[in-house]
């Protein structure tokens, strides 16, 4: 009986071998040293149970209730607990690997690999590799400290030949890499046709090696030590080196090369998400930028129909012209030349200009006519001049003066927009239309853009930007990349 006065489910030593036992009540139960693979527990209630030497392998516990479950010294292969409940579970000297399968062989699988195939391949390669270094260090110790002359000689030679054949061996594997990937699609396949071509060629290369340099040194050593044991082993005992050495070669140049193919995919991906990131971001703020722009707009129509309907009228008009030049180019295009930017911030200064009336003048002014052809992010002047008026000229009872200028110097462009109104405050630059300019530079530029606010020895907003930054970007068609992700940077 357990606290609730329900009897406890006692299944002690017994084999359920794929049971379903999904959304059962079994707390309390006892499944210790029970057979219990491919059990299906799912959203089962398992609390307090008790799983002690059981065999759990390929059991789903998925969004089931295991708190304070006892399940040490259980076998845990491809067990499934997505969304269990294991607080105060007991997984004391329980085995949790996945089953090895051998579609899964591969380089990082081999290494990661916890199970008993995973220290098997490590043991395997680990003596081989000892082996092979050991008897390096003999061939070298005999050769350096023997006596020997007919010894020596032969043993030079047998190394010869080995290095010989290792470089021959991985050449050969290299060689025939891209035939076997493109020809041969079974990977058991190309390692039986690999093994073959290995085992031919470098029988032909020892058949050649031997008759050029070895005939006279084997002859005379057989001749000297006639009764040495491995003089009688078979050819083929020799072959095997080399056909492992390809085999090991090319399984590891394939897992490489699949390795690299899927960072630079994700490193593509990662370009891709970040270019598609900035393109949002980019139609985020143009989307943000007009609504605003209209917004007060209207306020000033709204401002003049009683008082001056004629100025309304105008206005409206000049606001129509204004809309159909920002509506009537593509929206995925985020520059435009500085003429065209040009001609937008007259015609915005135009229609602020029937509310202001002459209290308000503007000049726009180019240094060289030929800066008019570069190509600047589209709405970087209008907020800019927009502040202009609201925090410069709408300020003043006097006469307002609002100057655009457009120059060169040290290689990069100025873009400037001066007014007579009062010193920029320590705030100003955290409005909207400054926050928006600065962003879309940052997206566009990084560090080759910057905006600044001056109030000596005027007061000015200044766009800088480096002439090659918008010079790359016009040849590179104005895809809007992060200067600092730009690959070809």
């Amino acid at each position: 009986m357990n606290e609730k006065g329900t009897k406890r489910l006692r299944m002690t030593a017994s084999s359920l071998d794929g049971r379903d036992f999904s959304n059962m009540d079994l707390e309390n139960a006892d499944f210790s040293f029970s057979s219990l693979k491919d059990i299906n527990f799912d959203g089962a209630n398992l609390r307090n149970a008790k799983l002690r030497f059981a065999a759990l392998d390929r059991t789903t516990f998925r969004n089931s209730d295991l708190r304070n479950a006892d399940l040490s010294f259980s076998s845990l292969t491809d067990v499934d607990l997505t969304g269990a409940r294991v607080e105060g579970a007991n997984f004391s000297f329980t085995s949790q690997e996945k089953s090895f399968n051998w579609r899964d062989l591969n380089l990082i699988g081999i290494i990661q690999n916890q199970g008993w195939i995973g220290t098997v391949v490590a043991v395997i390669l680990g003596a081989t590799v000892l082996y092979g270094i050991n008897a390096i260090s003999y061939f070298t110790a005999e050769i350096y400290f023997t006596n020997e002359p007919v010894r020596i000689k032969l043993y030079q030679y047998l190394v010869s030949q080995n290095v010989i054949a290792g470089v021959f061996t991985i050449l050969l594997t290299q060689g025939i890499t891209i035939w076997l990937d493109v020809f041969i699609t079974r990977t058991i396949l190309r390692h039986v046709i690999l093994s073959v071509i290995v085992l031919i060629m470098n029988n032909l290369l020892a058949i050649a090696v031997y008759f050029l340099f070895g005939v006279t040194l084997v002859d005379n050593y057989r001749n000297l030590y006639p009764n040495e044991a491995a003089q009688n082993a078979p050819w083929y005992w020799y072959m095997w080196g080399p056909i492992i050495v390809a085999n090991i070669f090319y399984f590891l140049s394939r897992e490489g090369k699949q390795i690299s193919r899927k960072i630079s995919d994700q490193e593509f991906q990662l370009l891709n998400l970040e270019k598609l990131k900035t393109r949002a971001e980019l139609d985020a703020l143009q989307a943000r930028i007009n609504p605003h722009f209209l917004y007060n707009s209207l306020n000033s129509i709204a401002s003049l129909v009683h008082e001056d309907p004629d100025k309304a009228e105008e206005m409206t008009l000049l606001l129509s012209k204004l809309f159909r030049y920002t509506t009537g180019r593509k929206t995925n295009d985020y520059f435009d030349t500085i003429e065209n930017e040009l001609e937008m911030v007259a015609t915005y200064l135009q229609v602020e200009k029937v509310r202001f009336g002459e209290r308000l003048r503007f000049t726009v002014e180019v240094t060289d006519p030929a800066l008019k052809e570069l190509h600047v992010p589209k709405f970087i002047l209008q907020p800019i001049v927009e502040n202009a008026i609201k925090h410069g000229v709408a300020k003043l009872a006097e006469q307002g003066a609002i100057v655009v200028r457009i120059y060169e110097e040290d290689e990069w462009l100025h873009l400037c927009v001066h007014d007579n109104g009062p010193p920029f405050s320590e705030t100003m630059g955290a409005g909207y239309g400054m926050r928006s300019i600065q962003d879309k530079l940052k997206l566009l530029y990084g560090d080759a853009a910057r905006l600044e606010l001056h109030n000596e020895p005027r007061k000015s907003v200044n766009i800088s930007i480096q002439k090659s930054a918008i010079i790359q970007n016009q040849h590179q068609g104005h895809d809007p990349i992060p200067a600092e992700n730009d690959p070809h940077r």
